[in-house]
């Protein structure tokens, strides 16, 4: 069965910072790329966009979901926080990691979330509806299509690529927090340290690429 993507649109009061999103309408929020869990902290970075930042703050002071924040960078009319989740809050990115998936791209719409997602396969899908369902949260499929003739061509995974991704699925490295580092992944993989970051840094380029950076029109897709 072939890996996919999709994309979903999530929406529920219990989301972690949907909340805020709703106190403040002008905001744009989106996890850094890459970041994940800052080591040693348990928080979250995301990017911050908003016409008041005053008021997105006091809006995360309300927020159930959030048991505090800190501003770490400030450029202006953009700003990246470090936000920490309470008991309370549903982070459906836990269910997307627990089906071996990757994220792609995350943002609010509004106070729905709107999230490209890799998967394995399409029961992996199939248990990401159940998991909304099962945790009262609105589920849209908006876009699905198999990952092999999303982009076609040089836009597929090698071979190493897929096993070094797959593996590092496996492993936790893409979980929040890490279950596994890169130096554990390359050991799995009996390679070098610096080659096991390049298969999933090219591994990643290429999802991206064929999901993201590309419709099915041809043409470079905006949200």
């Amino acid at each position: 069965m072939s890996d996919v993507t999709a994309t979903v649109r999530v929406e529920s009061p219990g989301l972690a910072l949907t909340e805020t999103v709703a106190r403040d309408e002008t905001a744009t929020v989106q996890p850094v790329a890459g970041a994940g869990t800052v080591p040693n902290l348990g928080g979250h970075l995301f990017t911050v966009r908003t016409d008041d930042f005053e008021r997105f703050e006091r809006a995360l002071e309300h927020d159930h979901t959030i048991d505090g924040f800190e501003q770490v960078v400030d450029s202006g009319d953009e700003a990246v926080y470090r936000f920490e989740y309470s008991p309370e809050a549903t982070v459906f990115s836990v269910a997307i990691a627990a089906v071996n998936g990757i994220s792609l791209d995350w943002t609010n719409d509004g106070t729905a979330w709107t999230v490209r997602v890799w998967l394995p396969d399409r029961e992996a899908l199939a248990s990401l509806w159940e998991y909304a369902t099962d945790h009262d949260i609105g589920f849209v499929l908006e876009r699905v299509s198999d990952y092999g003739g999303a982009g076609g061509g040089e836009s597929s995974l090698t071979a190493d690529q897929r096993e070094a991704i797959l593996l590092a699925l496996e492993m936790g490295y893409f979980d929040e927090p890490r279950g596994a580092t890169l130096e554990e992944v390359a050991d799995e993989l009996d390679i070098s340290q610096p080659a096991a970051g390049g298969l999933l840094r090219r591994g990643l380029r290429r999802l991206v690429v064929s999901t993201v950076a590309v419709d099915g029109d041809g043409s470079a897709g905006e949200r």
